[in-house]
C-alpha cells in the first residue's frame, strides 16, 4: 500500500464522482511544436472515446500495414475519457495509408500530417484538461480552494496511476530491484518510474508536513520559471527569497539516479533523511543509471477557469507535460470511484 501523502490545504472532506461518463474527462494533448509537412514519419491526430492508447496504436499498425513496434506516441491518455492525442508511423519511401478502416463511433481521425522526426515518449509540450465532477455532497468552501489552487497551485505529486493498483508497481520495482528478471521493457520502464516518483512524493509530502514548501532552504535547487534549467542556491539572499515568492524561481524536489545530488547544506540533508528510508529503491535506481534530475515541488495549473453549479463542479486548466490532473483533483474532493464492466488496472504514464 501507498503512504498517503500531505495535502496542500488538508485532506478535502466533500466527496464526488469524476468520471461518470466519459465527456466528463475530457484532454486535448499539446504537441508545442509544428510539424513540417514533409518526412518520413506520418502523424495521426485521433480522437477516442472508451479505448485506451495502445489499442488505438496497435489499430494504426495494421491500417499502415507495419509492426506494433513502428507505432509511437508521446504518452498514454486514460481510457473512460474523450482524449485527442498524436500518433506517428515511420514509412520511409511509402505512401500516406488509407487510415478510414481504423475510424469506429469511438474512434476518430482528425489530422493527418507528414514530418521529418520520430514522435518520442514525452515529446510533448503539455494537455489542457476539462473535467467535470459531479454529486458533490456539498459545495462549502470548495470556492475557496479553487482560488487557492488558481493562485498557488497543488503538490506536483505523480499521480496513484503511477503506482498501479494498490502500489503493485513499487511491489514489482522491489522485486526486480532484488534479481527478478522482468522480459517485458515496458514493465521494466513502469517499475523504474514508479521507483523514482514515490521518493520525490515523499519529499514533496515532508515539505509540506514540515511547512518547507514556500520558502527555500539553504541548499536548494531552484527551477528558472518556464525551463528545465535549476541552480543550487546555498546562501539565501533577499533577492532569491523574492524570486521564490513572486514565482520566477520554484523549489524543487529530486529525481533520484546515479551520482550526486546537487542540492547543498540543509536542503541535501532534508532529501538524504526521506530518500535513505528507501534504501533498495535508491540502489536499483542508481544501477538502472538514472540521472540526477530535478522536478518543481509546486504545480500551478495554467489557464485555470471553474463553473460551479448546483452539485457538479466544471473545471479546465493547462498541465505541462509529466505532470498528473489528479493532483489537482484530490485537494478538491475525495473521490468515488465508479465500478464498470471494463475497468482494468491504470498504466503508470496514462494521465
Amino acid at each position: 500500500m501507498l503512504p498517503e501523502f500531505e495535502y496542500l490545504y488538508g485532506k478535502p472532506t466533500i466527496t464526488g464522482f469524476i468520471k461518470q461518463e466519459a465527456a466528463d474527462f475530457v484532454v486535448i494533448e499539446d504537441l508545442g511544436f509544428e510539424l513540417t509537412g514533409e518526412g518520413e514519419h506520418i502523424f495521426i491526430s485521433i480522437r477516442k472515446e472508451g479505448e485506451n492508447t495502445q489499442y488505438v496504436a496497435r489499430a494504426l499498425a495494421k491500417a499502415a500495414g507495419v509492426a506494433d513496434k513502428h507505432v509511437s506516441y508521446a504518452g498514454l491518455k486514460d481510457r473512460h475519457a474523450i482524449t485527442e492525442q498524436w500518433f506517428g508511423i515511420h514509412m520511409p519511401g511509402k505512401e500516406t495509408p488509407d487510415f478510414s478502416s481504423v475510424e469506429t463511433d469511438q474512434i476518430t481521425v482528425l489530422k493527418i500530417v507528414r514530418h521529418n522526426k520520430k514522435l518520442r515518449t514525452g515529446a510533448l509540450k503539455g494537455n489542457q484538461f476539462t473535467l467535470k465532477i459531479t454529486d458533490l455532497s456539498c459545495t462549502d468552501g470548495l470556492a475557496e480552494r479553487l482560488e487557492k489552487i488558481k493562485t498557488v497551485g497543488v503538490p506536483n505529486y505523480f499521480g496513484e496511476q503511477r503506482f498501479g493498483r494498490n502500489g503493485s508497481n513499487i511491489t514489482e520495482a522491489r522485486e526486480m530491484f532484488a534479481g527478478k528478471k522482468i522480459r517485458d521493457r515496458n514493465k521494466r520502464s513502469f517499475y523504474i518510474s514508479a521507483a523514482r516518483s514515490l521518493i520525490f512524493n515523499q519529499v514533496v509530502s515532508q515539505r509540506i508536513s514540515q511547512e518547507k514548501w514556500q520558502t527555500p532552504m539553504p541548499g536548494d535547487c531552484l527551477i528558472l520559471q518556464g525551463s528545465n534549467s535549476f541552480f543550487a542556491e546555498e546562501s539565501l539572499t533577499d533577492d532569491i527569497i523574492e524570486r521564490v515568492a513572486q514565482g520566477a524561481l520554484q523549489l524543487s524536489a529530486p529525481l533520484v539516479g546515479k551520482g550526486n545530488s546537487s542540492a547543498m547544506t540543509d536542503a541535501l540533508a532534508f532529501e538524504e533523511a526521506v530518500i535513505t528510508q528507501y534504501p533498495e529503491l535508491l540502489d536499483g535506481l542508481v544501477a538502472a543509471g538514472l540521472r540526477q534530475e530535478r522536478k518543481a515541488l509546486i504545480l500551478r495549473p495554467q489557464n485555470f477557469s471553474y463553473e460551479l453549479a448546483g452539485n457538479s463542479l466544471t473545471v479546465s486548466f493547462y498541465l505541462p507535460s509529466g505532470c498528473f490532473a489528479t493532483s489537482v483533483v484530490r485537494e478538491l474532493i475525495e473521490e468515488k470511484f465508479v465500478v464498470r464492466h471494463f475497468d482494468q488496472e491504470v498504466k503508470p504514464g496514462d494521465v
